[in-house]
């Protein structure tokens, strides 16, 4: 549909007219020379070009590129998409955030090795540094927030946002993968944003809960058991405090996709939580707007919350700032050295010529004790 052609990824009859621009661009080809060394580019470029469809794209270099990250920089990532039983259905997996790129890309490594289709992948254009990186995720079946927009033209972008998404999941047929905010969670205390709450009841017909319902969403757990960003977060941290006006650059956001493409991460899992539209359905449609609203983000989050895998470094972290043994049978001595001197080292990756190492300690923790303090609060109230 026309209106949607500035956001929505290519359509598959407009794959080879974007193919000869990406190889023609020489940003393009230093990157994919240096993710693929051994392969000429003219090899490269022809096993492209015989791709007819976003799928095959995605199969053929995207699902490579994923594994070989997986293989190089994970323990092992696994998805339990249990919940999830109708498995014909499209669905909006709400996640919480942690990597600008693995969070989706995982997520379609996985459903791939389940049979089943790839996500439409909402991303930022505050993260399309170079021209090619636009083009590329557009391919990979991405489509597009628009950020930093005046006003009006934001009302006007976030409800053809909102008409996209529920066209894709209503007449597409296709599942959808969101963040549960704008950004990454800093502190790794994730919460849904109302904001996105409000945007996905601009589009579609009926009430706010029919509109919700309609969009079948499916709240997703991601756990990362180290995060390769915590460092540039905890040090984003000090920049912000020591300077109220500090935005990252994009050299920063180039710094922060490298960083966590490559870092060590240790296990991850993926849990998705079954479709919310039954607990929808209880919800008083009588109730003010924002009261709704915080209802919806406070189940999702309870769903997210209850459905992380916690990690050794969770309990060892929620123990230190707690000064406290209250978790010490879940981690063991060497674990809890381990983790310290793994603390020690992104510490020591921090360039502020003006560190305060106690601040950034305490903020470096925090990320893993976090998750840890949220899940247990979501079973205590899913247990009432």
């Amino acid at each position: 549909m026309i209106e949607f052609d500035a956001i929505r990824p290519y359509n598959d009859n407009e794959l080879p007219a974007v193919f000869e621009e990406l190889i023609a661009d020489p940003d393009f080809r230093q990157v994919v020379t240096a993710v693929f060394p051994s392969v000429p580019f003219e090899m490269l470029a022809q096993e492209m070009r015989q791709c007819r469809t976003k799928f095959e794209f995605q199969k053929k270099f995207c699902y490579v590129i994923l594994r070989r990250i997986e293989k190089e920089s994970t323990n092992g990532v696994t998805l339990n998409h249990t919940a999830i039983t109708d498995k014909s259905a499209a669905y909006t997996y709400i996640s919480n955030h942690r990597d600008i790129i693995l969070d989706s890309g995982f997520l379609d490594i996985e459903l791939v090795l389940q049979g089943l289709d790839t996500v439409e992948i909402a991303i930022g254009d505050n993260l399309f540094i170079y021209p090619w990186i636009k083009k590329v995720v557009r391919i990979n079946k991405s489509f597009i927030v628009q950020r930093g927009l005046p006003m009006r033209q934001m009302l006007e972008s976030s409800t053809r946002l909102s008409d996209y998404m529920h066209h894709t999941i209503a007449d597409k047929k296709q599942s959808i993968w969101i963040a549960q905010r704008e950004g990454r969670a800093k502190d790794s205390d994730d919460l849904t944003q109302e904001s996105l709450l409000k945007m996905l009841v601009l589009g579609g017909e009926g009430d706010i809960i029919d509109r919700l319902s309609a969009l079948n969403i499916a709240p997703l757990a991601i756990s990362y058991e180290f995060d390769p960003c915590d460092y540039l977060k905890a040090q984003e941290f000090q920049q912000k405090r020591d300077n109220p006006a500090y935005k990252k650059t994009p050299q920063d956001d180039w710094l922060n996709m490298e960083s966590g493409l490559l870092g060590r991460k240790g296990h991850v899992h993926l849990k998705a939580a079954a479709c919310i539209n039954d607990e929808l359905a209880t919800i008083d449609r009588s109730l003010p707007k924002q009261e709704i609203f915080l209802r919806v983000a406070a189940l999702i989050d309870r769903r997210i919350h209850s459905n992380y895998r916690i990690y050794p470094a969770n309990y060892i972290a929620h123990d230190y700032l707690s000064d406290s043994s209250t978790f010490i049978d879940y981690y063991t001595e060497h674990e809890k050295r381990e983790f310290y001197h793994y603390i020690d080292e992104q510490l020591e990756r921090i360039t502020l010529p003006d560190k305060d190492i106690p601040f950034l300690r305490k903020k470096l923790l925090l990320m893993y004790a976090n998750p840890l303090t949220n899940h247990l609060t979501a079973l205590k109230n899913s247990a009432r």
